[in-house]
């Protein structure tokens, strides 16, 4: 059955209804914040940002944790932000954020862009046998990470369960990416395969594990972080996999460096790129940017294109090619 179209009237009430609340939530936090300075707090530190849950966070300084206010003016606080707060009884309250050295973003239900962790060091892009792995995800999470100026490592998970169907993809992602200067490594957290070598890529940094559900993100999660028994979806029998992280969380290595364990995400918006920001997020496209015939290339069927021209000499490979069209072509039907 379809829904119920709302007629603008009825669209126009349940909007007043939705600010009304947020207003009165807000003015409830900013009495709480405001009753809590007016008592005893400590003095002005620097923490982290471990979670956010609700009106409230929880910072880290000096390996304690402790729940916190924030004022709304402030901003979404996410896990990975730098901030300063004073503490107090029962709760403390955080007074100031630092700017953000970089973010990772998701699109939310409504299409807007939505921080997830903040000040993230490394990408792992992590790929598995099933669900059935593409190219072209791969390099939408590539020009996320170089958008975002954070360098990524391609992760191929569960080798154990390579089989004779799958592996041709694998030997083309060990091939063409290592030649663009990205890094790959094979793991299995069932066989313990370069799960050491992981370890070492992402010790002294703050990462963040990125890709499809079912890839075995949290899997890799727990077996690099012992004790911390983050829940395992498994995959249906579609193998579309299933969201099982709700909130993005912060967690230490015990080599040194950090893991932000965000929810699950299957895909970066791309669509608030223009078109000379994705096309300079493709590393190897840079050295021929600019030297088309035409200014205005689109590098479909112009003459003289210096990009078609570098695909047919072999300097591009074609799946790049084809995932640069795709996401262009995605972003444009989106704005």
């Amino acid at each position: 059955m379809s829904k119920r179209k709302l007629t603008r009237r009825q669209s126009w009430r349940i909007a007043k209804i939705q600010a009304e609340r947020s207003a009165r939530a807000s003015k409830r936090e900013a009495s709480t914040v405001d009753q809590l300075q007016e008592g005893d707090l400590g003095p002005e530190q620097h923490g982290v940002i471990i979670t956010h849950f609700g009106t409230q966070v929880l910072v880290e300084a000096g390996g304690v944790s402790k729940r916190c206010y924030f004022r709304t003016n402030l901003g979404s606080l996410v896990a990975g932000d730098q901030v300063v707060w004073r503490d107090g009884n029962p709760y403390g309250v955080v007074v100031a954020v630092l700017p953000r050295q970089s973010a990772l973003m998701r699109p939310d239900p409504y299409g807007d862009l939505k921080t997830v962790a903040a000040n993230i060091d490394r990408l792992a892009i992590v790929v598995a046998p099933y669900p059935e792995p593409q190219l072209n995800s791969i390099d939408r999470y590539l020009v996320a990470a170089e958008a975002s100026d954070i360098p990524p490592v391609i992760v191929i998970n569960k080798t154990d369960s390579i089989d004779e169907q799958s592996r041709p993809f694998f030997d083309t992602v060990e091939a063409l990416y290592p030649s663009l200067g990205y890094q790959v490594l094979r793991v299995s957290t069932h066989t313990g395969e370069g799960l050491d070598a992981l370890a070492v890529y992402l010790s002294q940094y703050t990462s963040a594990f990125v890709g499809q559900s079912g890839v075995g993100k949290s899997s890799l999660a727990n077996a690099l972080l012992p004790g911390i028994n983050l829940r395992v979806g498994a995959l249906s029998e579609r193998n579309t996999g299933s969201h099982t992280t709700t909130n993005a969380r912060l967690f230490h290595f015990p080599q040194g460096g950090h893991l932000i364990d965000s929810p699950g995400i299957r895909e970066f918006g791309l669509w608030h790129m223009s078109e000379e920001d994705v096309i300079d997020a493709f590393v190897e496209f840079r050295p021929f940017l600019g030297r088309c015939k035409f200014r205005d290339c689109g590098h479909e069927h112009e003459p003289e294109c210096a990009l078609r021209d570098a695909l047919e000499e072999g300097k591009i490979q074609p799946s790049r090619m084809a995932s640069y069209r795709q996401i262009i072509s995605a972003t444009s039907t989106n704005k």
